[in-house]
């Protein structure tokens, strides 16, 4: 069966653009990734992927967010840190928080905690 078709017999799966109705789980279950690669299962990107980055983040969506996000954050500063061209701790904290605002002091600080 095409993606697309299972894609829509399940309504808990979004599809299309992002709103305000899509939950982790949802999102989870359709963008997902793994360590220690951290890309995008569905699309490929660097994840989040485009599709996590682009939903509406408002102050629920990121009570929402924060406890599934730093513990994946803290996996992946383990996982990416130190590769050769890869990305420093806070690059990869902004990567994964990006639903904060943090400036690059901020994301240092952060990036100390999670290691």
């Amino acid at each position: 069966m095409p993606e697309e078709q299972a894609r829509g017999e399940r309504p808990d799966v979004p599809t299309g653009e992002p709103d305000e109705s899509w939950t982790v789980s949802a999102m989870s279950a359709l963008h997902s990734t793994a360590a220690p690669a951290w890309v995008c299962d569905d699309c490929g990107a660097d994840w989040p992927c485009p599709a996590w980055t682009s939903a509406p983040s408002d102050a629920a969506r990121r009570a929402e967010l924060l406890p599934e996000f730093v513990p994946l954050t803290r996996r992946a500063i383990h996982d990416l840190r130190g590769r050769p061209g890869g990305p420093q701790p806070p690059e990869i904290v902004r990567r994964f928080l990006w639903f904060l605002s943090l400036n690059d002091e901020e994301a240092r600080a952060v990036a100390r905690r999670l290691r």
